[in-house]
């Protein structure tokens, strides 16, 4: 039997560095609007050279994550800036799809991101997301929306799916959930008999995550989703 291995690829020292940036981003702990760290800075954080860490930030401005500003420095891109850069904003660019259609479509993403989160999120992940859930209920206490904090929360569920596609695709998701639906989220977090089952749903997903039970994370995210769903159905009629 003739067995097909092929060479084993070190990766790039700028890859690394790139990896480490973007998956902050991804875990929501640097958001829209952040600066990063000047290069010099970085390079020492991350131990390695200047050169690597500019490979490093061009990708992830190419990638559409960061953006230059003259004369103040490299900072997450906004929301708004970001929807140029993503493919699912041009795919439903001028087809109206609505925030029922993109709950749809969350429905089954974020249920595979439970289901893969809860049998792999390591330590770290689950205590990103303890952190985030936190910060979230911080926000709402103080009579804000946490949106960002919000989207923190589920984008760290997908990087603990390990999946990198599945973050991939959850981030550019977001981004667009984020563009013309605030109005509805607003409505959402503001309606009074939502807020402690939203909390709830949350607390129970973490709690899913924390215990590795894949079964029971999918089961909190679709009551959650679904409560959301219903709520802009609800809504709209």
């Amino acid at each position: 039997m003739t067995i097909l291995l092929k060479p084993i690829k070190a990766k790039r020292v700028s890859d690394q560095a790139y990896e480490q940036i973007r998956d902050l981003i991804f875990r929501g702990q640097l958001k829209p609007g952040d600066q990063i760290m000047p290069e010099r800075d970085l390079a020492q954080a991350l131990g390695v050279s200047r050169p690597t860490v500019r490979e490093a930030i061009k990708k992830l401005v190419t990638m559409g994550l960061l953006e230059h500003r003259q004369g103040q420095g490299t900072f997450v891109r906004s929301t708004d800036s970001q929807r140029e850069h993503n493919p699912l904003a041009l795919v439903i660019e001028g087809h109206d799809a609505s925030l029922e259609e993109l709950l749809e479509v969350r429905m089954g993403l974020e249920s595979q991101s439970a289901i893969l989160a809860a049998q792999r999120a390591t330590a770290e992940d689950i205590q990103g997301l303890e952190t985030a859930l936190e910060a979230m209920q911080a926000e709402n206490a103080a009579g804000r929306l946490g949106i960002e904090e919000d989207v923190s929360f589920h984008m760290g569920l997908a990087f603990a799916s390990k999946n990198p596609v599945q973050v991939y695709i959850m981030k550019n998701f977001y981004d667009l959930l984020h563009f013309g639906i605030r109005e509805n989220l607003q409505a959402l977090w503001e309606e009074p008999a939502s807020l402690p089952i939203i909390r709830r749903q949350h607390q129970e997903i973490f709690a899913a995550i924390k215990n590795h039970d894949p079964e029971a994370a999918y089961q909190a995210m679709k009551e959650h989703i679904t409560f959301v769903l219903d709520f802009v159905r609800n809504r709209r009629g």
